[in-house]
């Protein structure tokens, strides 16, 4: 859902958009802009995939801090996309960006969708094969007022996604983007264990704990999560989720902050529990594409994504000031108090890892011929 914005707000989000474009239009095709098309593909007939139709994927809330980083990611490897945009301020946005037909490259075209809306959904996924749901409910004044209400709504509006997906012949994959505000609020355990509890892919956030501390945004992740996993449970559709921390990187403050907010609402607990993390958009964007990639082999279930661990008071409080939020005090966790829980990214990282060494391999044999 988008968020209204005074025009020097959106002129200002658009030059952080090219600023971006810049940086990443050198590794693009060299020639032609990108392009906005009609939204057609051709089909195959029968199920069977056609070629070059492997290749095309939609991406919803595409015009978002996180959307627009995997766009630009899978633009880069290769692949067709279409922008399923939500609002006219989105598409306002893109025809902003008259850059693009001299910085970008081919491969994009829009389509307007409603997310929940089931018919728009299935029109603007035909043809694709794979769907990166990237999009969620934010606060329309553009403050951090995440209610219950909009928890709700992201669920639903996530499940319609995977019906959509499931209901549409040519869709086959789904990476589905939660956050690691999922897997986090928990109840308490006996702090007197020798080691901390590992915090990995299996563990959940507590529906009751998040709605007896009026943290809806966890709430609202936790609950939408839960429900692409039913909706997907027995279809005929491949599932992942990636479950990144706060998501920071070039602009964030501006173009992400609404999230940002919403996300530190209880950070004073999870700083002391030593579960507040960030991660570049960059490394989510790779994490997206690097998974849906390896879904035809043995990718599946769900991904936790950070790349920093906040483990002192200074970075807490630098975060808070970088978003505008009023003054709050960090303690300081004690050097010789162990740690409760201990966050563990282990399944994405082996992914990344053996990834980058296929690539160097292919590269090298490359060289070598």
């Amino acid at each position: 859902m988008g968020v209204l914005r005074s025009m020097q707000s959106l002129q200002a989000e658009v030059e952080e958009m090219r600023e971006m474009l810049r940086g990443n239009a050198g590794g693009g095709n060299s020639g032609g802009g990108l392009k906005m098309q009609p939204a057609s593909v051709k089909r195959s007939t029968g199920g069977d995939e056609v070629e070059g139709d492997a290749r095309v994927v939609c991406v919803t809330g595409g015009i978002s801090f996180v959307g627009f980083a995997v766009v630009n990611r899978l633009l880069e490897v290769g692949y067709t996309v279409r922008l399923a945009l939500e609002t006219q301020e989105d598409l306002d946005k893109l025809r902003e960006m008259d850059m693009f037909g001299e910085m970008g490259r081919d491969g994009v075209w829009t389509v307007m969708a409603n997310v929940m809306d089931l018919d728009s959904l299935c029109r603007a996924f035909e043809g694709c094969v794979g769907v990166f749901h990237t999009s969620a409910f934010v606060d329309p004044s553009g403050v951090s007022g995440y209610t219950k209400h909009m928890a709700n709504l992201e669920a639903k509006a996530a499940e319609r996604v995977i019906e959509a997906c499931v209901q549409t012949q040519s869709v086959r994959k789904c990476v589905f983007t939660s956050s690691l505000l999922a897997c986090v609020w928990r109840q308490n355990y006996p702090h007197d264990r020798r080691l901390p509890t590992r915090l990995d892919e299996n563990c959940w956030s507590d529906e009751s704990l998040c709605r007896d501390k009026k943290l809806w945004f966890a709430l609202g992740k936790t609950m939408a999560e839960k429900a692409v996993w039913r909706a997907a449970r027995g279809r005929d559709l491949k599932l992942v989720t990636i479950c990144p921390a706060l998501v920071t990187g070039p602009g964030f403050r501006r173009r992400n902050s609404t999230s940002s907010i919403a996300y530190l609402k209880g950070a004073h607990e999870m700083f002391s529990e030593g579960l507040l993390a960030t991660v570049n958009v960059e490394k989510v964007a790779d994490a997206h594409v690097a998974v849906y990639e390896a879904m035809n082999n043995t990718a599946g279930g769900r991904y936790i994504c950070y790349d920093h661990k906040i483990q002192r008071a200074e970075e807490a409080a630098e975060l808070d000031r970088q978003l505008g939020i009023p003054y709050r005090t960090f303690s300081e966790n004690s050097s010789d108090r162990p740690a409760w829980f201990e966050l563990c990214n282990r399944k994405l990282s082996r992914l990344l890892s053996a990834r980058r060494r296929c690539t160097y391999d292919i590269y090298c044999s490359y060289r070598v011929d």
